[in-house]
């Protein structure tokens, strides 16, 4: 699964990778970054990329209670097309929720030590997710726009740790997995092929545990 990952690239770095167009979200980091927290995303809209921030949950359109989102933070890829929670947007609004590691916790049940996981050469990730707009027929302020990270079988340098983790996209799948409309691109082969599978880990401190807890010694090995 994927239940807490960092992000900490500046803009300019961002604007690199990602190919951004435009920007609707200011650019923070955050080194501890959990379910329900506002997330840095790229969307495609008119043509061009968009940095948004999107709410870390996914609150289908069709929901009657926003709290769905809270059993939405991730969608098997093997069958997020089919699911009736996740196949319109898998359809239609696919995202990039921008990245530069996750945490992952080994070992026994009550017993568990945090590993904090990246690219090995560090640079920032696009993890797959899907996203969607809720709202409440005018009721509330504004309309929620969230997501969910799509997750697949663990690569063998990962299995030790957990039996899945994010589905990490390589650069050259993050057009053709924006793009909704182009109807004839092969998704799932992209979720299954065209994706990372070498990382680094290192173990880090149990501070992590703890949401309140954000700052970079978060991430240095111990």
């Amino acid at each position: 699964m994927c239940g807490r990952f960092v992000v900490f690239s500046n803009l300019e770095a961002l604007q690199t990778h990602f190919h951004i167009d435009r920007l609707e979200a200011q650019v923070s980091a955050s080194y501890n970054v959990a379910p329900t927290h506002q997330v840095l995303s790229v969307i495609r809209r008119d043509d061009q990329n968009v940095l948004v921030r999107l709410h870390w949950g996914l609150v289908p359109f069709w929901a009657k209670d926003p709290a769905i989102g809270n059993r939405m933070i991730n969608a098997r890829a093997e069958t997020a097309a089919d699911k009736p929670s996740f196949r319109a947007a898998f359809r239609k609004r696919r995202c990039l929720v921008v990245a530069d590691g996750f945490y992952e916790w080994q070992g026994e049940k009550g017993r568990k030590k945090p590993v904090y996981i990246t690219l090995p050469e560090d640079e920032p990730m696009g993890l797959a997710g899907l996203w969607d707009i809720w709202d409440d027929k005018g009721r509330a302020d504004e309309p929620l726009r969230s997501c969910t990270i799509l997750t697949t079988d663990a690569s063998p340098p990962l299995r030790d740790i957990h039996d899945r983790m994010p589905v990490i996209l390589t650069t050259s799948a993050y057009r053709e997995w924006l793009d909704s409309g182009n109807g004839d691109i092969d998704l799932k082969g992209i979720l299954a092929e065209r994706t990372h599978k070498e990382f680094r880990c290192r173990n880090i401190s149990m501070a992590v545990n703890s949401v309140k807890n954000n700052s970079p010694d978060l991430i240095k090995e111990v």
